[in-house]
């Protein structure tokens, strides 16, 4: 079972893009993951959907990498939009995010069965957490960051 997630903060689009993953067999925890995928203030087109697509590409490709392709796989997320997608009840149309799923389609003929399910966002609190903290190590090893998104925010009105 693979749980997912991504982020962009501290603006969508165009902040830092963080993602997380958990894997799961026989209900023991196999392997987890954290990265960044990009931030908008070093010119990345990152949003928090290609935080997500690019969470389960790394799960999918730790599954690969390690010999876990060609077992079946339960994909759970609490992205309504990424589920939807890889469902087909959604159609991809975003220019941004087409590569991404074709990427993560490719990733998926690996595997004979897939089931998509949606969680709420309580359910999916491992990867989460894990997106969170690769947010917060980027920003703790890159102070620039904040001090840019700090200046482009508007003033508050009193």
């Amino acid at each position: 079972m693979v749980y997912f997630d991504g982020l962009c903060e501290p603006v969508n689009p165009g902040g830092v893009a963080a993602y997380g993953f958990v894997i799961y067999r026989g209900g023991r925890r196999i392997a987890e993951g954290r990265g960044i995928v990009g931030a908008g203030y070093r010119g990345d087109d990152v949003t928090n959907n290609v935080a997500e697509y690019a969470a389960l590409a790394r799960a999918l490709e730790w599954l690969i990498e390690n010999g876990y392709a060609g077992e079946d796989l339960v994909v759970r997320g609490d992205s309504q939009l990424v589920i939807r997608q890889l469902q087909g009840a959604y159609a991809v149309r975003s220019a941004r995010l087409a590569p991404l799923h074709r990427r993560v389609r490719e990733l998926l003929s690996r595997f004979p069965r897939a089931r998509f399910e949606w969680v709420p966002r309580e359910e999916n609190a491992e990867a989460d957490s894990l997106s969170r903290a690769a947010y917060e190590e980027f920003l703790r090893e890159n102070p620039d960051a904040l001090a840019f998104y700090a200046r482009r925010r508007p003033a508050r009105k009193r």
